[in-house]
């Protein structure tokens, strides 16, 4: 019989990302605490900005976006938050949408597999994904339960199961 497989990646839903975004812009232009205070938030490639006149509204705008990743089922891990700057009058946040896996976090990932994994489950780099094999399916869905046990500092989805 032939071996069993599925892919880990880390991928972003560019279009949910662009609907959190434009949720996000909408409630701060009704909400009556953003009233007067140049609240804006927009994407220019993989970076969110987001600028208010106030430091404590710039972080109530990332708040805003934040519940918005959760209700359409983005992991927050995919957002890189950087730390709020001045920018002359106001306050900007700039958050990168982080996709794919990195060689180092591919190399964590497998190693976790080898470790604490079944025998017999094989770990592969290709790119900036990670195929796993295995004999047994029940031993792909262990390793899926185990990696989803871990806190790892990405996201991650399972493709491609055969």
């Amino acid at each position: 019989m032939a071996d069993s497989s599925f892919d880990i990646v880390s991928k972003v839903e560019w279009q949910e990302v662009d609907n959190a975004i434009n949720q996000t812009s909408r409630e701060i232009s009704t909400r009556f605490d953003f009233k007067n205070v140049g609240a804006e938030i927009k994407r220019s490639g993989e970076t969110i900005e987001m600028k208010a006149n106030g430091e404590e509204r710039v972080k109530a705008i990332l708040d805003v976006l934040q519940s918005k990743f959760i209700k359409r089922g983005l992991s927050l891990k995919a957002l890189d938050v950087k730390e709020p700057q001045l920018s002359g009058k106001e306050y900007k946040i700039f958050a990168d949408v982080k996709e794919g896996i990195s060689q180092d976090d591919a190399k964590k990932v497998a190693k976790i597999i080898r470790d604490e994994g079944p025998k017999g489950v094989k770990a592969q780099v290709q790119g900036d994904e990670l195929r796993v094999t295995s004999k047994s399916r029940d031993d792909l869905q262990t390793v899926q339960a185990l990696l989803k046990g871990k806190d790892l500092d990405f996201a991650l989805q399972y493709v491609n199961y055969r």
